[in-house]
C-alpha cells in the first residue's frame, strides 16, 4: 500500500535539525530523502516494479548508496520533480520571494513536505554524469521538471535539447519505454503533456532552451511553483488510482 500523503522528510533522519541554519539562511535539509527515507525506497521498488512498455517487467531489488535500487544491469537513484530554487546564486531572487511571504519558513516547510510525496518522486539510472545531475547543473534546465520532460520528448523523436546526450547515453533505459507515450503513462506523467502527447506544459518561459530557465520575476517564481504543485497533486491522484485498481484484481 502506498499513501501518497506520506512525507519523505519525516523519516529522513535529522533532516529538520537546524534546517534554516545553513545554506545562507536559504534552508538545507540535514539528510537527503532520496537516499535517507526507507518508505520513500520501499514505495520506488514498488511502482516501478511491473510490466514495461516493451513488455517486459521489472523486479526491482533495494540496496544501498549507489546500488539503492537494482534491476537487471541498471542501477536506479531517486530525484525530485518539484524545486523551489532555493540556491544561493538565486539568493537575490529568494530574498524578494521571502519579503512577499507574512512567514516564509512555515510556507516553505509545508512546500517541502508536499514536494517530498510520491507524487514529487521518480527515479533516473545512476551514474557519473547520469540525469539526476545534469538536469540540475546545465543552466538551460536548472532541474526544473517541465524542461526536462521536454528534453526526453525531444529525444524519441531524435531531436536535439540540452539533455540529449544524457538521455543517449541511457539508451537502454529509455528504450524500455518504446516511445515517448509509454514512457509518460508509465510514470504517471500525463498532467504535464498535451492530450496526444505532441506538447509538454510548459510552467515558465517557452521552453527553447534559449536562456536561463530561473523564473525572472517574483510574480513568474509564483506561478511557475503553483503550476509545480497542481501537477504533484494530479499525479498523486494518478498513482493512487492506480494502487487502488491493483488491490481491487487481487
Amino acid at each position: 500500500m502506498i499513501d501518497i500523503s506520506f512525507d519523505f522528510t519525516s523519516d529522513s533522519p535529522n533532516y529538520w535539525d537546524s534546517f534554516w541554519d545553513g545554506n545562507d539562511g536559504l534552508g538545507c535539509g540535514g539528510s537527503d530523502p532520496d537516499n535517507a527515507s526507507p518508505t520513500l525506497q520501499r514505495y520506488h521498488k514498488e511502482l516501478w516494479s511491473r510490466q514495461l512498455p516493451n513488455g517486459e517487467i521489472t523486479d526491482l531489488k533495494m540496496g544501498r548508496g549507489s546500488y539503492y535500487l537494482t534491476w537487471k544491469d541498471f542501477r536506479f537513484g531517486s530525484d525530485s520533480i518539484i524545486v523551489s530554487f532555493r540556491y544561493r546564486k538565486y539568493k537575490y531572487m529568494m530574498d524578494q520571494v521571502f519579503q512577499r511571504l507574512p512567514d516564509y519558513k512555515a510556507y516553505f516547510e509545508m512546500l517541502i513536505r508536499r514536494s517530498y510525496t510520491i507524487g514529487g518522486m521518480i527515479i533516473f539510472p545512476k551514474h557519473l554524469s547520469s540525469m539526476n545531475q545534469n538536469k540540475g547543473t546545465n543552466p538551460l534546465i536548472s532541474d526544473r521538471w517541465d524542461l526536462t520532460l521536454e528534453c526526453i520528448r525531444r529525444y524519441y523523436l531524435g531531436e536535439d535539447s540540452p539533455l540529449y546526450e544524457t538521455i543517449k547515453g541511457d539508451k537502454a533505459f529509455y528504450d524500455l519505454f518504446v516511445d515517448f507515450k509509454g514512457y509518460v503513462d508509465f510514470f504517471f506523467l500525463q498532467d504535464c503533456v498535451s492530450k496526444d502527447y505532441s506538447k509538454v506544459d510548459i510552467w515558465c518561459g517557452n521552453g527553447d532552451f534559449k536562456e536561463n530557465a530561473l523564473p525572472k520575476t517574483v510574480e513568474e517564481y509564483f506561478i511557475f511553483l503553483n503550476k509545480e504543485l497542481e501537477f504533484l497533486d494530479k499525479r498523486n491522484a494518478r498513482i493512487k488510482a492506480f494502487c487502488e485498481s491493483c488491490q481491487e484484481r487481487i
